[in-house]
């Protein structure tokens, strides 16, 4: 068999799992792009977020407009919304080995996962001008699981990713026609990923060939959290009876994930490997990015209501992604991901039938931060564009419930590209995902 000339050296080798690690942070399976989170509102998502911080009546303004709290009412509202997400990411394509050698294993079933993902908001009218706000949500989070073996298991087995919002908000009434708001934030991201490890590559060299790819496998594993504080800013302008324009910020939060990787070694290639491959915590700073939202809300009449929003992520901010082990054996190593900003762009709106029952719909485009230069396994994101449905029943006068459904239709993933183990994973990846959502709102 003619060897290919490429030889895989230990110490690169070593940095496996930490680039690894960096990928986890990137993956998908959210239902905005990359791993960014809009599901924070039932109302909004029957929408696709149209008129998302202006549109009247949706407690979740405490998090998507803190300046909207304004125009609840007079009365105390708390609202709870419950996200089903479910996202299906299939491979298509094969890899080859460091010699040139097919990888084997299938293709790793059905990538995504379905998983709930609620929030809370609870907002109190101080008086005529002041209103405070608290929320619970999540703007970030991603999972993705594939089959033990499959022909991509040396970049990724399980992944998940999940930053968690403790906000408190506060909007106050300038004059009749605007307002502004403000949020402090606590967010706690935390991540695990495992996959497994090609030790056959990793000693070919230092074995003089006794050790193949593939003819060693292992499993690493990497866990951590860590919290940060972040702040939000909005404002209100309503020109007209019938216009509203809202303005949302949500500030970059950086964070040092702090963890400890564990890994499982075949027992006779323990003395080969030396101190590396050792259980050891691990740093890595990630940043979660900032992003703006910008809406208009228009009321036409007593029955309908039209809105657009445009969205802006700052993903530019995840360029690489270094991970420290406190193991000296196993050194800091660097990914690369040099993700672009993107756009998010809705229409939707509601009709309201009669005094109890609202119909919503709306359309979305949302633009990924990936490359193809880049992209990963763990990053099988491509540029999506959604479709929704909603219908919100007034119970009575203080209780109502909204309920909405949303398709997403994602371009695909195309990946090709060599791993620290000289590993080639070539081929793409097709995806779907669906949104069940529902809510009740109280006000009191």
């Amino acid at each position: 068999m003619q060897r290919n000339p490429r030889r895989p050296r230990l110490a690169p080798a070593l940095a496996a799992l930490p680039l690894a690690l960096a990928a986890a942070f990137a993956g998908q399976d959210a239902q905005a792009s990359a791993f960014q989170l809009k599901e924070n509102s039932v109302q909004g998502l029957g929408k696709a977020f149209a008129g998302e911080t202006a549109a009247p009546g949706d407690c979740a303004v405490v998090v998507n407009n803190p300046a909207a709290m304004s125009e609840l009412g007079d009365r105390n509202c708390a609202q709870a919304d419950l996200n089903v997400i479910s996202f299906e990411t299939r491979f298509k394509g094969s890899g080859t080995d460091f010699l040139g050698r097919p990888l084997t294993g299938g293709d790793g079933g059905d990538g995504g996962v379905t998983k709930p993902v609620p929030a809370m908001f609870f907002t109190h009218r101080v008086n005529q001008d002041w209103v405070l706000g608290a929320a619970v949500y999540a703007p970030f989070g991603f999972e993705t699981s594939y089959k033990d073996g499959w022909v991509g298991r040396y970049e990724a087995l399980k992944s998940k990713l999940e930053s968690i919002d403790l906000t408190f908000s506060a909007s106050y009434r300038l004059s009749d026609s605007f307002s502004i708001g403000g949020s402090i934030i606590a967010q706690r991201t935390s991540a695990e990923l495992t996959q497994a490890i090609d030790f056959g590559t990793i000693l070919a060299t230092p074995t003089g060939g006794a050790l193949l790819p593939q003819e060693a496998d292992g499993f690493g594993g990497l866990k951590g959290d860590d919290w940060a504080w972040g702040f939000g800013l909005g404002a209100l302008w309503k020109p007209t009876d019938s216009d509203r324009f809202g303005f949302n910020y949500h500030s970059q939060i950086d964070h040092t994930i702090e963890g400890d990787g564990k890994f499982l070694v075949p027992s006779n290639l323990t003395p080969l490997l030396g101190n590396a491959f050792t259980n050891s915590p691990g740093t890595a700073d990630f940043k979660t990015p900032w992003f703006v939202n910008v809406s208009w809300w228009h009321t036409v009449n007593d029955q309908l209501s039209v809105g657009a929003n445009i969205g802006y992520t700052h993903w530019s901010s995840f360029k690489n992604l270094i991970v420290n082990y406190s193991n000296p054996a196993q050194p800091p190593s660097a990914s690369e991901f040099d993700w672009e900003n993107t756009w998010f762009y809705s229409i939707g709106g509601e009709y309201r039938f009669d005094d109890r029952w609202t119909l919503r719909a709306g359309l979305a485009y949302d633009e990924t931060p990936t490359i193809d230069t880049t992209r990963t396994p763990r990053v099988p994101d491509g540029n999506r564009t959604w479709g929704s449905l909603g219908v919100g029943y007034q119970v009575n006068d203080q209780f109502r419930i909204d309920a909405s459904f949303l398709h997403i239709w994602v371009d695909d993933g195309k990946v090709n590209h060599e791993t620290a183990t000289f590993n080639t994973l070539s081929g793409k990846f097709e995806s779907k995902g669906n949104v069940f959502s529902v809510a009740g709102q109280y006000r009191f």
